[in-house]
């Protein structure tokens, strides 16, 4: 099968969560004999893009993701004009590059792109995060997680902490509000779509109640587990006390509010491994560094195994509600302990343990730092690493691959959809 990989998150000199799971499907696809090329971002130099990734296959530099004077900031509303617009770039770019492929599989941050995607293309998106209906795509507002579907009161995330958002303000932001989540529905009723957990599929319908998700199915992420394995396998017995975080250090992640919960509350032996770089990095290690607190900065994804590999626990304390850990889903698969808050779709990765007991759920920061305390009571657990491991892309590529091959009359499907609407 010929598969048009696409996302705006590659190339890039840090390659985030999705920008990783893109990567190691593609890899895992091509692993299995099938033709796999990545379409993406042409305004980050285009040499050895591939190879920059870590993607054993062709790259096609294909569309700019610059932002050409929208002033969301400065005017302090969501341009309704805005997220079309790339839209409709990335649709244009998936147009030029489509033709030749069996499938396209789209993996970014403007789920309504399929609407622009030409008749005939079989097309898939996977929503990665909350940005079907948050158009800051983490519902995470003031330190804690928003629940308000309000469309008008999304200005609030716009125009900043000291800024009254007004009548106006709040209409225009409405507007793009209404009009993104509108979109999206029809994009989920034209095209195959694809949640990496339930907890976004409850999300979207949340919001817009009656969205026809027929067409949508949930895979959660997943891993290269025979890399991890080799990672576990190479990796030497686990450090009684060794306690790692690995992410962006950045608002929703925890890392502020673990840190200041944890401070004089861990025996010891405890020693705490920060890998990551993000805004908050330098205020955390100013206020936190020392004997028992390390700040790595970035570590490149082999580095940031290695350390997990080893360590006596896994911490994972994100504050916001995280679609699907791929942090969590990584410790599980190296045989590690892991320590999590029980947010958005971390509950539903308790079904990918290798042992009874090896992802722990707190409902609290404070609660968390117990359970790390109580973990770290005990010796570190040793297994010799499955052979197997239930998050394995491989494992999870079945379903994918049916999905793709699912054919039917898409445009009909869509043009009966949207007379149904306008009758309605």
């Amino acid at each position: 099968m010929r598969i048009l990989m696409v996302s705006e998150d590659l190339p890039g000199d840090q390659v985030g969560g999705l920008g990783k799971h893109v990567v190691t499907l593609a890899n895992r696809l091509l692993a299995e004999g099938h033709d796999v090329e990545i379409l993406g971002r042409n305004d980050r130099g285009i040499e050895r893009c591939a190879e920059q990734i870590g993607f054993r296959g062709h790259f096609r530099p294909g569309f700019d993701y610059a932002r050409p004077g929208w002033k969301e900031l400065q005017m302090g509303v969501f341009n309704p004009l805005k997220r079309p617009f790339f839209a409709r770039k990335i649709a244009a770019a998936i147009n030029q590059h489509a033709p030749g492929f069996d499938v396209v599989h789209y993996h970014g941050h403007v789920p309504m792109v399929g609407l622009h995607v030409e008749e005939g293309i079989n097309y898939v998106q996977t929503r990665h995060d909350q940005g079907s209906e948050c158009l800051t795509h983490l519902r995470f507002r003031d330190e804690t997680v928003c629940d308000n579907l309000v469309p008008g009161d999304c200005s609030a995330c716009i125009t900043g902490k000291n800024k009254r958002a007004g009548a106006m303000r709040k209409s225009v932001t409405a507007i793009a509000v209404t009009g993104y989540r509108s979109q999206t529905a029809r994009a989920f009723a034209r095209h195959k779509t694809v949640f990496v957990s339930d907890f976004l599929r409850r999300q979207f319908l949340r919001a817009v109640p009656d969205a026809d998700l027929s067409r949508c199915r949930v895979i959660h992420n997943f891993v290269d587990y025979p890399r991890l394995l080799r990672a576990a396998q190479a990796a030497p017995p686990p450090e009684p006390g060794d306690i790692v975080l690995v992410g962006r250090v950045d608002a929703g992640k925890g890392f502020g509010e673990f840190l200041a919960a944890a401070e004089g509350r861990l025996p010891p032996h405890a020693r705490l491994t920060i890998a990551g770089d993000g805004p908050q990095r330098a205020a955390l290690e100013a206020r936190y560094a020392g004997p028992q607190v390390r700040f790595l900065g970035w570590q490149d994804y082999s580095q940031a195994l290695a350390l997990t590999a080893r360590a006596h626990l896994a911490v994972v304390p994100s504050v916001c509600e995280e679609a699907c850990s791929t942090t969590v889903l990584e410790a599980l698969a190296l045989g590690r302990q892991c320590v999590a808050m029980a947010r958005g779709g971390t509950p539903e990765l308790a079904a990918y343990q290798q042992y009874e007991g090896q992802l722990q759920l707190a409902s609290t920061m404070d609660e968390l730092v117990e359970r790390v305390g109580a973990q770290l009571a005990e010796p570190p657990r040793q297994r010799v690493p499955p052979a197997s491991f239930g998050a394995d892309a491989g494992r999870l590529l079945p379903q994918l691959l049916e999905l793709y091959a699912e054919q039917t009359n898409l445009f009909d499907r869509y043009v009966h959809l949207e007379q149904r609407r306008h009758a309605g």
